[in-house]
């Protein structure tokens, strides 16, 4: 393991200069589900602790599994909203790499409340702790933060507070940091993108209502269940082909981050008469991610497979003129002109 007397001759130049370890309590786990609360530790180049930050934050809703962090709605009724604290949130995080624990929900969570405050939150990479101890091959049982932090000696004293969550993380991370650094390994950063248009969903209870744990689905992935949507009408006309245009009735998945919402990519695919996939396989015609060369289970796979891959803005131009499916009313229409 690297000390303090060897870091500055043998840290690596590529390293980022600066990390924001960060933990949000939430509402859920679903798209609509807001922040309750939010923890920064800011650290330098080689991990060290700079200062921190909590705070809570009223969601304007119920508050969610209460009984998982603890913040009732008479504790977030006086707490500052969202766009009240984004500023202070946003110096937190500003020219540095966002780091969690399942990065990828954090970042989530906080790209869709910057972008109801219409704001844009000033993040450019994230590390996910997990990705990270998975390079390092580190001899976990599981991928839970407690694991995490048994294994680097760290005490966790309130799971699920906001705050000792990310002081948790912070110190399992320093040696994690230098683990890596010490055997060259790449650090696993990715790009974030900026929500640059978002639609919001239904509107939840207000804050003031309490939320009965009767009304958690845990297997649903939120406080709402996963929208339904109807079968595609088409036959999978197979593959993409580039510089062709898409059929309707092709399999279409996605992965990572996009600067339009998800949801919306996945109702314009829908509404063009695409099959939207959860998942890559064989009959997936069209992979769309903005980070072809990300480890994620769809990418390698789509690799594997051979699957067409194209980026958000391709995918968007392919929108516009989607062929219709052989034998559709569309083509019946065309031949009797």
């Amino acid at each position: 393991m690297l000390d303090d007397r060897t870091t500055a001759t043998a840290w690596p130049a590529a390293y980022p200069q600066g990390y924001a370890v960060v933990d949000v309590e939430t509402t859920g786990l679903a798209r609509d589900d807001r922040i309750v609360s939010a923890a920064v530790y800011r650290l330098d180049a080689q991990g060290n602790v700079e200062d921190h930050w909590y705070t809570l934050v009223n969601p304007e809703r119920d508050p969610g599994p209460v009984w998982i962090h603890g913040l009732t709605s008479d504790l977030l009724e006086s707490a500052p909203l969202f766009p009240d604290i984004a500023h202070e949130f946003a110096h937190r995080l500003d020219g540095r790499v966002l780091v969690a624990h399942n990065a990828i929900f954090d970042w989530s969570m906080i790209a869709r409340e910057y972008a109801r405050a219409e704001r844009v939150a000033p993040v450019r990479q994230r590390l996910c702790t997990i990705a990270l101890s998975k390079e390092l091959a580190l001899p976990l049982p599981n991928h839970k933060l407690e694991s995490l932090a048994a294994h680097f000696g760290v005490v966790q004293r309130r799971a699920h507070n906001a705050l000792d969550d990310a002081r948790v993380l912070a110190e399992a991370f320093r040696p994690s940091l230098h683990t890596a650094a010490e055997r060259g390994v790449r650090l696993p950063l990715l790009e974030c993108r900026p929500l640059t248009e978002w639609s919001p969903g239904p509107a939840a209870p207000r804050i003031g209502r309490q939320a009965s744990a009767s009304s958690y689905r845990p297997g649903w992935g939120g406080w709402r269940p996963s929208r339904k949507r109807p079968p595609c009408p088409y036959p999978n006309p197979g593959r993409y082909e580039p510089d062709k245009p898409l059929k309707q009735g092709m399999r279409v998945a996605f992965s990572g981050d996009t600067s339009v919402e998800r949801e919306l990519l996945e109702d314009r695919a829908v509404e063009a008469g695409l099959h939207v996939a959860t998942s890559v396989s064989r009959l997936t015609s069209l992979l769309v991610t903005n980070d072809p060369e990300a480890p994620t289970s769809k990418t390698v796979k789509a690799r594997s497979y051979g699957t067409p891959i194209v980026d958000e803005a391709a995918f968007t131009q392919l929108l516009r003129d989607v062929a219709p499916a052989e034998g559709s009313v569309q083509d019946v229409a065309a031949a009797a002109e």
